[in-house]
């Protein structure tokens, strides 16, 4: 893995960045509740998977295990979408590291309401940026599913290139797998 990292990064994770439009800040523990209504929306179940999260507790585990490690280890992980205007929590994004794939992998999802409003691609744009800036990251992926074409659209504009199909553990279902040149 590609996972160089920057002695000027804070090691801590509390890097917050900003956009046009969007604040981007870790994902904390008080996220739990947006991240509950997040995750089980169908269109997340659908494109991204069931995290089988069915209580605001099972959504502070999630954090606690799965976001908390990897943002104190390697200074970057899943970063919350905050509009400017209104404050309003939108989305995750984020670069990860994900079982089965060599190089991290960048993902986003937003609340239904504010798809096509240009905010996933903002955020992800910034994030890959920080990655490879900010925390030398050499290389960064994304996955997808087959009929997922606005997060092919999206990856594709990233400037990622659709290398092959893969399958990732714990997931039967073969996935587009994209990468940075």
């Amino acid at each position: 893995m590609s996972l160089k990292r920057n002695p000027q990064a804070l090691p801590n994770g509390n890097n917050f960045y900003e956009t046009e439009r969007l604040i981007l800040r870790p994902m904390a523990l008080e996220d739990a509740e947006f991240i509950l209504d997040l995750y089980n929306r169908p269109k997340f179940i659908q494109f991204i998977g069931d995290r089988n999260l069915k209580t605001i507790s099972d959504a502070e585990d999630y954090i606690r295990n799965r976001f908390l490690p990897q943002m104190e280890r390697l200074g970057y992980g899943n970063y919350l979408m905050l509009t400017k205007e209104g404050n309003h929590k939108i989305g995750g994004v984020g670069i990860f590291e994900r079982e089965g794939l060599d190089v991290v992998d960048i993902g986003f999802s937003l609340l239904d309401e504010f798809e096509g409003k240009g905010y996933a691609y903002e955020a992800a744009l910034k994030i890959k940026s920080v990655g490879m800036q900010d925390f030398g990251l050499k290389k960064i992926s994304a996955i997808t599913t087959k009929d997922n074409f606005s997060s092919q659209k999206l990856i594709e504009k990233l400037g990622l290139k659709f290398q092959k199909f893969v399958t990732i553990p714990n997931d039967p279902e073969e996935l587009m797998y994209y990468e940075t040149e």
